[in-house]
């Protein structure tokens, strides 16, 4: 699954995704961020005529050098696709881009890319970090412990989805919907109108009820993949309905009981106190 982070390099927003367990970052801010250029997408195309070499690399690659993709990215408009390219193919970006700044861009890249190797052989290095991350911004523990188990649900959702027919740019949106639709009657994009939210994810401004049944309908649909062994997007989605009915009904009984809907427009983090004077 396809997350857009943003590095910083001396001040400037490098945005990244994973791909492939591995960083890919979008070429036009490695460009702006090493020329300054006011506008990267058509310096790019003169890089491109300059360098013929660099021109065959990015339109068909080498020999066991993959040439840059268009990824989906997180912009202030929404999901784009862009231009990104993975570190060795920056590195090469690097070698036609006369900037001062290089020596240090490069360094900084082989640091984010060996961080990403640590995290991939000892992969509670990236817990601790996310862990962290929420710490810092204020999540309690008892609901940072939730997230990070969501998180891991989510992950055996996806791969179990990679390995059974879906399209992970295609398909993974509608499965979600589908869950999210039978658990809580209302789809993902319908539910951050709802709480108000826009590029924020939503899962981090849901309380623990509203976690813990995302969790039983996301690990429910994994289990009904396995144990019948599901393929093709047709019947993932059946089980994707499926898995988020049985979260369904237990919210249901529980509402019942409570009195009260678990669905909530409310935004889990609370806002920061204003300091009186």
């Amino acid at each position: 699954m396809k997350t857009t982070k943003i590095a910083l390099f001396r001040g400037r927003k490098i945005r990244k995704t994973l791909y492939q367990n591995e960083w890919w970052f979008v070429i036009n801010d490695v460009v702006e961020a090493l020329t300054d250029s006011i506008d990267p997408a058509q310096y790019f195309k003169r890089m491109k005529k300059r360098d013929q070499e660099l021109a065959k690399l990015i339109n068909k690659g080498g020999v066991q050098f993959v040439p840059p993709l268009m990824l989906e990215i997180e912009t202030t408009g929404g999901r784009q696709k862009m231009y990104c390219w993975n570190t060795e193919g920056i590195f090469r970006l690097i070698q036609s881009i006369p900037s001062p700044k290089a020596e240090p861009f490069k360094r900084w890249l082989a640091r984010v890319g060996y961080e990403r190797l640590q995290e991939i052989e000892n992969p509670e290095l990236a817990t601790k970090k996310t862990r962290l991350l929420y710490k810092l911004k204020g999540y309690p523990e008892d609901w940072i412990e939730k997230r990070i188990r969501g998180i891991a649900i989510r992950e055996e959702l996806t791969d179990e989805w990679q390995k059974r027919g879906a399209d992970e740019d295609r398909d993974y949106e509608i499965l979600t919907a589908e869950i999210s639709k039978a658990t809580f009657g209302i789809t993902p994009s319908e539910y951050k109108d709802l709480k108000g939210l826009k590029r924020q994810n939503l899962r981090d401004h849901m309380d623990d009820f509203e976690l813990i049944f995302t969790m039983l309908g996301e690990r429910s649909t994994t289990e009904i993949h396995r144990v019948e062994n599901s393929k093709g997007v047709k019947k993932l989605k059946d089980d994707a309905k499926a898995g988020g009915e049985i979260a369904g009904g237990a919210r249901k009984n529980l509402e019942k009981r409570l009195g009260k809907s678990i669905v909530s427009g409310n935004n889990f983090l609370p806002k920061p106190k204003q300091k009186g004077f």
